[in-house]
């Protein structure tokens, strides 16, 4: 079976995506292992602890009385996991920081080397603009230009992956945090708009920085600010 799932442009991932968590699973028998047993002759539910219910109908409290303490729903509150579940649970680990920092540097070099013989060939390089002209057409043709590259370059490796040419190099992966399907060009197409976008029109290396160096701080997802947007991880593919 191949490791690299197909291309992937719905909203959903397909049932066959080996990167795609399995469902969880129902005890054999189903139900509540704490159930009152039914009476095998057809009456009423047995009483486990031998005594008689008390007016009103029920069981007695198994600890001698009292309410029981409020053990059910989300241990952690509403900040939790919703019900205690760990979205990464079944999961490769996330990337190291660090690592997801290099193959951006290696992506940026790529799409650049491209950008560049792309906009000299089109005569609206910024290197070819006069400083004591500035021609406002060419610099935002060329922006343009740099932000359909990048933004189509993410879009088409990470939905047909979950990986770029850095991120594969480096052995890591984009992940849906929901169910670790690789994710759908919708998700990836969110993802790069709010990396590249301010990236190129704006502020290139502050924006790029801020955005990309999130993932060192966020816990416990290590995010960035695109993949918070796009409610998306990078785990290890290796």
């Amino acid at each position: 079976m191949s490791t690299e799932p197909p291309p992937n442009g719905s909203g959903q991932p397909p049932e066959d995506d080996p990167f795609r968590k399995p469902p969880p699973t129902t005890p054999p028998g189903g139900g509540s292992p704490y159930d009152s047993p039914q009476d095998p002759y057809g009456g009423q539910p047995q009483n486990p602890y031998g005594a008689t219910p008390p007016p009103g109908g029920g069981t007695p409290p198994p600890y001698g009385g009292g309410t029981p303490p409020p053990y059910s729903g989300d241990p952690y509150g509403s900040g939790g996991y919703g019900g205690g579940q760990d979205p990464l649970a079944g999961m490769p680990p996330l990337a190291d920081s660090g690592k997801r920092v290099l193959a951006r540097i290696i992506d940026i070099v790529l799409v650049s080397i491209v950008v560049g013989l792309l906009s000299w060939a089109f005569g609206i390089s910024e290197y070819e603009t006069d400083p004591d002209k500035i021609e406002y057409g060419k610099q935002f043709g060329q922006s343009l230009l740099a932000a359909v590259l990048y933004i189509g370059y993410d879009v088409f490796m990470t939905a047909k992956t979950g990986q770029t040419l850095g991120k594969k190099w480096l052995k890591l992966r984009v992940a849906n945090l929901d169910n670790g399907a690789t994710p759908s060009a919708q998700t990836n197409l969110i993802r790069a708009v709010v990396l590249w976008v301010p990236a190129v029109f704006c502020c290139a290396c502050i924006w790029t920085a801020i955005c990309g160096g999130w993932s060192f701080f966020d816990k416990p997802y290590k995010q960035g600010l695109h993949d918070k947007a796009a409610k998306t991880v990078v785990v290890s593919s290796a």
